[in-house]
């Protein structure tokens, strides 16, 4: 709640006029408390897992000619009725674990100083902040992702991640309680060494999801924003990890790609980028840049075994290299 009572009072604590932005965020939050601010959180999320993926969806279901070669996994599909219990199962954790680790979350909000009165960061210091979130839990998620492909962490708690072998919009948070609980530490990091805004920190979660949904949309697009961003990972580099699954010891990164590269844990993805490269320069490609062969799908589009190359580069024999 902000200690003003009028836009003049707020003017005259800044010497200086509003701007458009702080004028807006005054009549909006100036009686609202702090607490009831940092709650928007639980909204935004409900919304961003709801309505993202849809378009994604709608391209699975339809398989609209336009955007269907981008499609990385192409043999593989899902039902709607599949896909409605992925997001009926993501929704259940919302409500019984997301949903109430925001709410008694509040005093490490409040005790790290994330702020929510006047003035407004500038621009450029929100990007700047933002920037050092998605490093330091790119970093962070990259460790914590690497011990839970051990035998203990996968077979316990990892292994229902990567029940979407070919992932889809709704699958990004799909997980069991104790991965997500772990993985929230990584998110809280950033605004807990370079605490900012409440209006940064709404932008972080928000931004954060709809980055794991494209990265788990099965889609390769290429006029993709994210392809100008520099070491960005993409759906392309995670599905690869999704695909070996289980035997996966490459492309443990939550969002770039420079810690797989220091510690050589690319080194299976790469290869198979090679090797289809050496491929379509000897036996040449269909009209789709796509042979792709899939034996062994359950009923839920997770493919189990899977031979040849698809559209994307990627040779899936499920060889991968690990480097510990």
């Amino acid at each position: 709640m902000l200690p003003y009572n009028s836009l003049l009072e707020a003017t005259a604590a800044l010497g200086r006029n509003l701007t458009v932005a702080e004028t807006l965020w005054f009549n909006y939050s100036a009686k609202k408390s702090d607490y009831f601010l940092f709650c928007h959180n639980i909204l935004f999320l409900f919304i961003i897992f709801s309505l993202v993926p849809l378009p994604l969806i709608f391209l699975e279901i339809k398989r609209v000619l336009p955007f269907d070669k981008y499609k990385i996994q192409f043999n593989v599909r899902l039902s709607f009725k599949e896909m409605f219990k992925c997001y009926k199962d993501v929704m259940f954790m919302f409500f019984f674990v997301v949903g109430p680790l925001q709410l008694v979350s509040y005093p490490s909000i409040k005790m790290i100083g994330i702020s929510t009165g006047l003035p407004l960061p500038s621009w450029w210091v929100v990007l700047l902040q933002l920037l050092v979130y998605f490093m330091i839990e790119d970093y962070t998620n990259y460790w914590i992702h690497r011990f839970l492909h051990n035998k203990w962490g996968y077979e316990k708690i990892h292994k229902v991640h990567h029940e979407y072998q070919a992932p889809i919009g709704f699958a990004a948070p799909y997980a069991h309680w104790a991965e997500i609980l772990i993985l929230g530490i990584p998110s809280f990091l950033g605004p807990a060494i370079v605490p900012g805004h409440m209006i940064t920190f709404w932008l972080w979660i928000a931004l954060r999801q709809i980055e794991a949904i494209e990265t788990h949309s099965g889609y390769d697009f290429p006029w993709s924003l994210t392809k100008y961003i520099p070491f960005y990972g993409g759906a392309d580099y995670h599905d690869y990890h999704h695909f070996v699954g289980g035997q996966s010891h490459s492309n443990f990164a939550s969002v770039f790609t420079y810690c797989d590269y220091i510690y050589g844990t690319d080194k299976g993805y790469r290869f198979q980028k090679k090797l289809m490269g050496m491929r379509e320069s000897t036996n040449g490609a269909n009209q789709n840049g796509r042979s792709h062969k899939t034996n062994g799908t359950n009923q839920n589009g997770r493919s189990h075994e899977t031979n040849g190359t698809n559209r994307n580069g990627r040779s899936h024999e499920m060889q991968d290299y690990k480097t510990d």
